[in-house]
Order: structure tokens, then C-alpha cells, then sequence
């Protein structure tokens, strides 16, 4: 699990409510089904509108991904490009035909294979680079369809709170009921600005984050497959390749140059 995700929710959801509590409150001030539903069931009909339905669904499938830690370091790829450029070296780039079938990751597994039957390097990043630039593309739609949401939901969440004072104003004559229905007509503003600022928005800039990681991290498997094509050296192909990695990923000796 992310531990800065996770832990994240969990302290703004607990500072919220902890706040609301000191300052004499109580939590079924702030559960009311109606402005959930105005709010929630606003906000997913304006993005429904606005993206085709795959696209809704993709984003909310790959929100998981938002409290997972990558399993996929950079740096052990380095090292298994490495060793196909030793062994490229050694047998030709033929040889790294038997390694098809360990490679999990389709992207790398495209540009070996592409490789192996003989594609020029220049063709070859032509190729990928076609691949390369319309799964970005694709990509790029899944936080946006959050980043909308979290656009929409504070709007629709004053949509509520007037459609709940229009309410209040047909029972002026007792100025209890008025009160206790303004507090209720702001509540939906809570959950507008809320999910807005708490999850939608955050969601989507922690997901073009990890989006950005990924394909930097193609573009590490495009150079090094290129490379190993073009017969260059291993040692060299491990300082071009440690240009994509953090320093603290870096060998020491190379961080203390």
C-alpha cells in the first residue's frame, strides 16, 4: 500500500470531524441523504456528459492504483536491460529471442521482439514511439476525468444548498424550522467542496504522477532496447540508462561524482 495516499485520507478525514467534534458538533449534522445525492448524483451525470462511459468506468477501475505502491523499480529494470545488452553482446541480438517469454511488460516485450526479427533502430523508434505517444494519450484521459469531477462537485454542491434554502424560505413563519433547514441546505456545499478537495482533485494529481513515472519508464525501455540494437557497450548503456533514475537510486560511486 502507498503509505502517503493512505495515510493522507486518513488524517484529513480525522482532522475534519476531529475539528467538527471540539467544537461541540456531532456527525448526523453532516450525514444528510439528500445532499449526498444532488451532490454525488450531480457530479457523475455533468462527467457522464462529459466522457464516454469506457472512459468513466477506466478511471475508476485504475483509482486503486492511487494506494498502491509501484512494484516496479526503475532500477531493476536497468539491470535486466543490462543483461540483455551482455548477452546481445555475447550471442547477438537473436539470442534475446529465448527471453520473450519472462517479460511481464508488454510495451518492452514489443520493442525485443521487434528487435530480435531484424527492425532497423531507427524504424524501431518510430514504431514505439507510435505506441508510445497514443497509450500516453489514452492515459492522460483517466485523471482528467477526475480532475472534472472535482470542477464540478463544488458547483453542484451550491446548486444544492439554494435548492435547499428555497425550501427554507416557504417556512418563514417558524424561525426554528429555518434554522434547522439553512443548516441543512449547506451541508451539500460540504460535500461539493469536500470530495472536490479531499479525493477528486488530489486523486488526479497523484494518478498524473504515477502516469508520468510510466512512461518515463517506456522511455527508459525504448533507449535501452534501441542501444542494445545498435551494439552499445554495456557499461555505457548503464550510465545513458541512469540518467532516467533518481539519484537516490544511482550507484554510490556515481552519486558521489
Amino acid at each position: 500500500m502507498d503509505k502517503a495516499s493512505v495515510g493522507g485520507v486518513i488524517l484529513a478525514i480525522v482532522g475534519i470531524v476531529a475539528g467538527l467534534l471540539i467544537e461541540g458538533g456531532n456527525l448526523s449534522q453532516i450525514f444528510q441523504p439528500t445532499a449526498a445525492l444532488i451532490v454525488f448524483g450531480g457530479t457523475m451525470g455533468a462527467v457522464l456528459l462529459q466522457f464516454p462511459l469506457a472512459t468513466v468506468t477506466a478511471a475508476f477501475r485504475s483509482l486503486a492504483r492511487v494506494f498502491i505502491e509501484p512494484g516496479k523499480p526503475n532500477d531493476q529494470l536497468v539491470r535486466q536491460l543490462i543483461a540483455f545488452a551482455n548477452k546481445a553482446r555475447r550471442s547477438g541480438v537473436v539470442s534475446l529471442d529465448a527471453d520473450l517469454k519472462s517479460i511481464q511488460d508488454p510495451f518492452l516485450k514489443q520493442s525485443i521482439m521487434l528487435a530480435v526479427d531484424g527492425t532497423e533502430p531507427a524504424e524501431l523508434r518510430k514504431i514505439m514511439r507510435v505506441t508510445l505517444d497514443c497509450t500516453s494519450e489514452n492515459e492522460e484521459r483517466l485523471p482528467a476525468v477526475f480532475e472534472s469531477a472535482g470542477g464540478f462537485s463544488p458547483t453542484i454542491g451550491i446548486l444544492g444548498a439554494v435548492l435547499g434554502l428555497i425550501q427554507v424560505m416557504q417556512h418563514l413563519d417558524n424561525i426554528t424550522e429555518v434554522g434547522r433547514g439553512i443548516a441543512v441546505a449547506f451541508v451539500a456545499t460540504i460535500y461539493g467542496v469536500g470530495i472536490a478537495n479531499l479525493f477528486f482533485l488530489p486523486f488526479a494529481g497523484k494518478m498524473r504522477i504515477q502516469l508520468r513515472d510510466e512512461h518515463l519508464r517506456r522511455e527508459m525501455m525504448l533507449e535501452g532496447v534501441i542501444s542494445i540494437l545498435e551494439g552499445i557497450n554495456p557499461r555505457m548503456l548503464e550510465v545513458k540508462l541512469s540518467g532516467f533514475l533518481e539519484d537516490s537510486k544511482l550507484p554510490k560511486k556515481e552519486r558521489a561524482a
